[in-house]
């Protein structure tokens, strides 16, 4: 029998290890002139090491609220977040954030030295050790011929991935985007997201990833959290490691593609029948 879509918690076989980051039944709140809105209503999920999370859903349906919550900029009125059993209760180093803009790079600095301005600022490490390890990943991203370059002088795929060096040179427990390629055109942005998968296999860091595109959702993430419209809920977690850019226009990616649609819009959506299920390992909330 199909399961409705009702609810806000996610069904989860028990895991050995620790979660790193956890949701648990987390409502946010935020206050406009005229009322408090209540942005995301007990959300609950969990974020192992390494994985590609993404949070997907419409605009408006709390997904960078959350972002920010679990960076710690915003506190919960219901429920907690938990980042490796320690409860957040604000910003910190082991939680760096990428968001959209670019052009926060101070443009007075050259790429090394914003990459170098986190780890001077918050004194995780001296000057010498500072230059080490930004060149080292500013290698990485593949700009290491541009150290000594200012920020005016490169494109926005470039200024996007010295903003990820940056932060990846802070080596946050958890790396959280906001809809990071948003703003780049859509060349620029398929080329970032296959940087970041490159990089990802290499470093193996944990992502935490909000976009409102199902495609970019698919390619980038390896579990994806489904949120309803206003106010964000849980409609069903998916799991999508078996895409990748290579799976663009394939005729299975597109058919997830259209049935994540309409798990996120068709409130009197049912979970197909098992057989059914060709693109991935879906739990629904309940």
């Amino acid at each position: 029998m199909n399961a409705p879509l009702q609810g806000h918690t996610v069904s989860k076989p028990i895991a050995a290890a620790q979660a790193l980051l956890s949701v648990d039944n987390v409502s946010l709140e935020y206050r406009t002139p005229q009322r408090v809105v209540r942005a995301t209503h007990q959300v609950s999920f969990e974020i192992d090491p390494a994985d590609r999370f993404v949070l997907l859903g419409p605009s408006g349906c709390g997904k960078s609220t959350l972002l920010k919550a679990a960076a710690g900029f915003i506190q919960p009125v219901e429920g907690e977040i938990r980042l490796q059993g320690q409860r957040v209760d604000a910003p910190g180093p082991d939680r760096i954030v990428v968001f959209q803009e670019f052009d926060q790079l101070p443009p007075w600095k050259t790429v090394k030295q914003n990459v170098m301005f986190p780890l001077l600022a918050s004194k995780t490490l001296k000057r010498r050790e500072a230059e080490e390890r930004a060149l080292h990943y500013l290698e990485k991203v593949g700009l290491a011929a541009f150290a000594e370059a200012y920020p005016h002088t490169l494109s926005g795929g470039m200024k996007a991935r010295v903003a990820i060096a940056r932060a990846l040179a802070m080596q946050p427990k958890i790396l959280l985007m906001d809809e990071p390629f948003a703003a780049l055109d859509a060349l620029t942005r398929r080329k970032m997201q296959e940087e970041l998968l490159l990089l990802w296999e290499e470093v193996r860091f944990t992502l935490l990833f909000v976009t409102h595109s199902i495609e970019e959702a698919q390619v980038v993430g390896n579990r994806i959290l489904l949120l309803s419209p206003h106010p964000g809920r849980v409609r069903a977690e998916v799991h999508s490691h078996q895409y990748d850019l290579h799976s663009l226009g394939g005729v299975a990616f597109q058919e997830s593609a259209r049935r994540i649609h309409r798990l996120l819009f068709d409130e009197g959506q049912s979970l197909p029948a098992e057989h059914e299920l060709d693109f991935a390992d879906i739990r629904i909330a309940y």
